[in-house]
């Protein structure tokens, strides 16, 4: 008698090698767990050392524009309540040592070394990376059991949260219960019964397909990268479409009934009505391949939480472009920009924010994988390429800056930090004396002051910073004494 085929099994949880940031070839993944079950890696980022420490992220959520949250959990009565940004700095010095969250999205915009950290991701279609969320949360903060509608791989930063999360669909067969609480301003699972449990720890990354329900606590105050990706919905999709749909359609298409014939009851809308309003629609061309490819283009590529990318002040005029790329200058793209391309009969078409530009086929690529475009780059792109490069610096896309005058700059940077860093230490080994003479004493306050970029400023959200920008003092107050978070 044949023995039954026993179906195939699959680890949930690797550790990461060497040139296998998924424990894994790619191809293996994209087979066996994309969009399909869960997957926790081990040590995926060796070594880790965050670019973003939980003091910068609250700052961060004080800026205007950018999109933060606080959620904070009351274990008494189960109850949640949230807050959105931007913050002033004083609401975090008061805060507990537990219980709570805050989520700020899109830190890939706002900071280039987050950026950079979505290159590991280059094995997925680019455009499909909707943005880098962190989150810090103080012991016991979390957000509740919940679901994504998207893909998400959550990166572990800094300290340790335990995940639990139900993968009982992708080894049951078995889909749990996805219905909410009516009772939470956030959305959080009526039922969550975990089939796994685990602790990351910095380097650890959890993949999760969509709809698989999961709840991460911090077990000590922690960081938390979520590199979520962008699954518009079809409802979404088609709104989009029908509005371009409608914009391009022509006033004269309209409802005709030349073949009309007396009705039997003329109430009635009959088999022939509906197939005139079949033809009226396919008037608009529905069927229009290149004119659904530069829709999606456009649509993919449009940032989804921010205005308009718009010129500054001191956009350079087009005849400055080239002499100055030749002078060692560079253009450096706006960080809130989306870019795609595709191939067209005639050559390609590159999608930048929510534009297309049609280019020689050997510029799309070339377009939408620099960051910077340098002299060096300029003088591979054809006619065309430049021409949508210059479009494209017109409208804000990209930034004339002077790489050397950048460097100095950050010499700069780095002298003021050290010197900082000097008197904290300072102030630190102070404090420290003064505990030892008397463990149980009142805690320190100590005041300090720094100089930031005026917030109201025209080019706070530029790269190049104005040596001559204006300045204000923004005083911070650190309790020094108990080092103890919980």
């Amino acid at each position: 008698m044949a023995t039954a085929k026993q179906p195939k099994t699959y680890p949930i949880e690797v550790h990461a090698k060497p040139g296998q940031m998924l424990g894994m070839p790619v191809a293996t993944f994209l087979r066996d767990y994309w969009q399909k079950r869960p997957l926790l890696i081990r040590n995926a980022f060796p070594d880790f050392d965050t670019p973003v420490m939980p003091e910068d992220l609250a700052g961060l959520a004080c800026e205007q524009g950018v999109l933060a949250r606080l959620i904070s959990h009351d274990g008494n009565n189960n109850g949640w309540q949230v807050r959105t940004g931007p913050f002033a700095e004083e609401d975090f010095p008061g805060m507990p040592d537990h219980d709570w969250t805050l989520l700020v999205q899109d830190v890939d915009k706002w900071d280039g070394d987050v950026r950079a950290m979505t290159e590991h991701f280059s094995f997925l279609p680019r455009w499909r990376m909707d943005d880098v969320m962190i989150s810090f949360a103080a012991t016991g903060g979390g957000v509740g059991a919940h679901v994504d509608q998207y893909d998400v791989f959550l990166m572990q930063a800094f300290g340790q949260r335990r995940w639990k999360i139900d993968a009982s669909e992708s080894t049951k067969g078995k889909r749990p219960s996805l219905d909410f609480r009516d009772d939470a301003e956030i959305k959080l699972l009526k039922k969550f019964k975990a089939s796994h449990d685990w602790v990351l720890g910095p380097g650890d990354m959890l993949y999760l397909p969509p709809n698989v329900p999961h709840d991460g606590v911090a077990v000590n105050p922690c960081l938390t990268f979520s590199f979520g990706m962008r699954a518009p919905s079809a409802a979404e999709l088609l709104s989009d479409f029908v509005d371009e749909l409608v914009a391009g359609a022509c006033d004269d298409v309209r409802y005709t009934d030349g073949d009309l014939k007396a009705p039997v009851d003329p109430n009635e809308i009959d088999t022939a009505a509906l197939k005139r309003v079949v033809k009226a629609l396919n008037a608009i061309r529905l069927d229009d391949t290149q004119q659904l490819e530069n829709w999606f283009g456009r649509f993919i590529t449009t940032y989804r939480s921010a205005t308009d990318i718009s010129p500054g002040p001191d956009t350079p005029d087009a005849v400055h472009i080239e002499p100055s790329l030749a002078a060692g200058w560079e253009l450096h793209r706006h960080p809130w920009a989306r870019v795609a391309w595709r191939g067209t009969a005639s050559g390609a078409t590159v999608f930048f924010s929510g534009r297309d530009f049609a280019v020689a086929a050997k510029d799309a690529p070339l377009i939408a994988a620099a960051e910077v475009v340098d002299h060096a780059l300029w003088r591979k792109l054809s006619a065309k390429g430049r021409k949508a490069v210059l479009a494209l610096v017109a409208a804000g896309g990209y930034q004339l800056l002077d790489p050397q005058a950048e460097d100095e700059d950050f010499d700069e940077l780095e002298d003021e930090q050290y010197a900082d860093d000097q008197a904290r230490a300072l102030i630190a080994a102070e404090v420290s004396a003064d505990e030892g003479e008397d463990e149980d004493g009142p805690e320190l306050e100590v005041e300090y002051i720094e100089l930031v970029a005026d917030q109201d400023s025209d080019e706070h959200d530029q790269d190049g910073e104005d040596d001559d920008a204006p300045e204000m003092e923004v005083q911070y107050t650190e309790i020094a004494g108990d080092n103890d978070p919980a």
